[in-house]
């Protein structure tokens, strides 16, 4: 096992990855802006190193900084987090060429998943259920009409890069795929690095359910159950569960299957995701992408299962045989915590005047700021992620209905009232709600 280990990344993640560094004894190094200077967890590593100003792409996004770091603290390994340079294959094999350990799945395992063009085509190949789409990138909008007119509307419009909902429109007849076509090919150009675009059939009533997969060192591809990641603005995720309260047993066993299929076909090792869409109506899934990191809703996973993701990881990267056998146990919802509008969802940076946390059986609460930080907006809004576990499904909503009131935040915009107004909306309340809720919520 690693001696020292640098952590490549800030906020809660960071001080979730450095809480299990330290457990298991390892020296954890934190590296951090100017702007994160006295976030816990610079406090709480072994050791941090400032590596330049507010802006990410002077310090967190300075590949050479970060490297410089690693050499100066004597690290052997770097962890990249979520986010920043987690699946970046560049970056993974400037660590390797450096002498170090890169925590996660090889370089060539970004580049196979990394665009979603070439993982659909690869997924398809392994007997993995792919939505009708485009095989080959779509660069024009003369393509994107020829291939909407044999995939049939509605379609769904995103970039072949990237991700995050970052670009995604839908189109439901030919009169609105120029504009959908023209949002996801600007955020193509600005997020992704490509002007590729990718159009699939858009399933009206969807659910978005991921499958955790563990790739270990002797090939197998372990699945370690699904989340449900359906409660979503703008396309990106504000609420998780595991397990799904949407699909079926037959569904979840094919998933299950699939997913493991899906990390043995690029000989993943470590920690992965492959996010699918599911027809809630008809009971049946299609792949989507695949994540090759460490996910923010890992910790439902941990929950029902009582596998530490984070210790699985740095024992794969250092080559250790890692004996899993985790059986999925009741019911775990996470709510991300935002500084934003709860109204709007648009960021409400700020200082923190009070910071609160709920406690009690079954809660667990991983985040990045205590009273006395500030919120910049130089970062991500994401303060903290509040999760709670119960035996049941309506145990963890009673459970969650308690620790979101309990939660005292004053200073920047948070969406604490959103996740109240939302665990007591009948279609979350019921589990029978797809990834429209919050529109519709919000209508």
């Amino acid at each position: 096992m690693f001696e020292s280990v640098l952590v490549a990344n800030r906020g809660e993640i960071a001080r979730r990855i450095i809480r299990t560094l330290n457990e298991m004894g390892i020296r954890s190094i934190a590296v951090h802006s100017e702007a994160d200077a006295d976030l816990p967890f610079v406090r709480e590593a072994s050791e941090s190193v400032n590596i330049g100003p507010a802006n990410p792409a002077h310090s967190y996004l300075d590949q050479a900084q970060v490297l410089a770091a690693a050499r100066a603290t004597g690290a052997e390994a770097i962890h990249p987090g979520y986010g920043f340079f987690s699946e970046n294959a560049e970056f993974a094999r400037a660590v390797v060429a450096a002498g170090l350990t890169w925590i996660g799945p090889s370089p060539e395992a970004i580049v196979q998943m990394g665009d979603k063009i070439n993982a659909r085509n690869l997924m398809e190949a392994a007997g993995v259920p792919v939505a009708a789409g485009t095989r080959e990138p779509v660069t024009t909008i003369e393509e994107a009409t020829k291939a909407a007119a044999k995939i049939g509307y509605p379609v769904m419009v995103k970039t072949a890069g990237g991700g995050g909902g970052i670009g995604m429109g839908v189109a439901h007849a030919e009169d609105g795929l120029a504009k959908a076509f023209d949002q996801a090919t600007r955020a193509a150009a600005r997020f992704g690095g490509t002007a590729a675009i990718l159009l699939e059939r858009y399933i009206e009533r969807a659910r978005h359910v991921e499958v955790q997969i563990l790739g270990l060192n002797d090939g197998r591809v372990l699945a370690l159950g699904e989340r449900d990641c359906s409660v979503q603005r703008r396309h990106q995720k504000v609420v998780e569960e595991s397990p799904s309260p949407g699909i079926t047993p037959e569904l979840r066993d094919r998933m299950l299957a699939a997913a493991a299929r899906a990390g043995a076909a690029v000989n993943y090792r470590g920690a992965g995701t492959v996010e699918c869409l599911v027809d809630a109506d008809a009971q049946d899934f299609v792949f989507l992408e695949m994540n090759t990191r460490l996910q923010v809703e890992h910790p439902v996973t941990e929950l029902v299962t009582g596998v530490d993701l984070v210790a699985a990881q740095l024992r794969i990267a250092a080559g250790e045989d890692v004996e899993i056998d985790a059986v999925p146990r009741g019911h775990a919802i996470e709510f991300r915590v935002y500084a934003e509008d709860p109204k709007r969802f648009l960021p409400g940076p700020g200082h923190i005047t009070v910071w609160v946390e709920p406690s009690g059986e079954g809660v667990r609460v991983d985040s990045g700021y205590e009273a006395g930080n500030t919120v910049t907006p130089f970062y991500d809004p994401l303060m903290a992620k509040l999760c709670v576990y119960g035996a049941t499904r309506a145990e963890a909503v009673e459970r969650a209905r308690a620790a979101v009131a309990g939660f005292a935040i004053t200073g920047p915009k948070h969406n604490l009232p959103f996740c109240a107004e939302l665990l007591d909306h009948p279609e979350f309340v019921s589990g029978d709600y797809d990834t429209g809720l919050v529109s519709r919520m919000r209508s």
